[in-house]
């Protein structure tokens, strides 16, 4: 199994405002996950990192979504052959993965596995984490995916481990 998962601490957007991160929310559930199941663990990191600040962020990941971009991944994972299973974390930015998951996505034959999504969001849940997968994953089986609210990432374990159980991984 493959934790696979980009993360952006820094400033973050926070109950209506703003909070600062030295670990990003998605990384927070990534190690639960890491803790609670068997599995190798693969943090997606970008090439041009993103900023620490939180407004530059969006603007950026604006631009990037207009123009359908594939940032640059620093890391790319070496192989996915072994892996039946791929989590795939990140947070959910304007309604969607940042672009970064579907340059790592498409990079990946993942037709034969099963991938589940898990997100941390503001407001917006697995947003389309769901659709865009399905377009960039031809071939995988879409599992059922997890979004847990930024603010309360600190007390997800019970939420995860549900999560897990339900998808017959705990």
């Amino acid at each position: 199994m493959l934790l696979a998962y980009f993360s952006r601490a820094g400033e973050n957007y926070w109950d209506g405002g703003r909070r600062w991160l030295e670990v990003g929310n998605t990384q927070r559930v990534a190690d639960l996950i890491a803790r609670l199941i068997r599995c190798d663990v693969h943090r997606i990191e970008a090439a041009e990192p993103y900023p620490d600040a939180y407004d530059p962020t969006v603007a950026r990941n604006v631009r990037e979504q207009e123009d359908d971009a594939r940032p640059a991944i620093a890391n790319p994972l070496p192989a996915v052959e072994p892996y039946d299973t791929v989590l795939l974390g990140s947070p959910i930015w304007n309604v969607r993965a940042p672009m970064i998951m579907s340059t790592f996505t498409e990079a990946l034959d993942l037709s034969g596995k099963t991938l589940h999504p898990f997100t941390t969001h503001a407001m917006s849940g697995l947003g389309r984490t769901e659709r865009d997968y399905a377009t960039s994953c031809p071939g995988a089986t879409l599992g059922e995916g997890l979004a847990v609210r930024g603010e309360e990432v600190t007390a997800a374990q019970p939420d995860v481990e549900a999560w897990l159980r339900r998808i017959g991984l705990l």
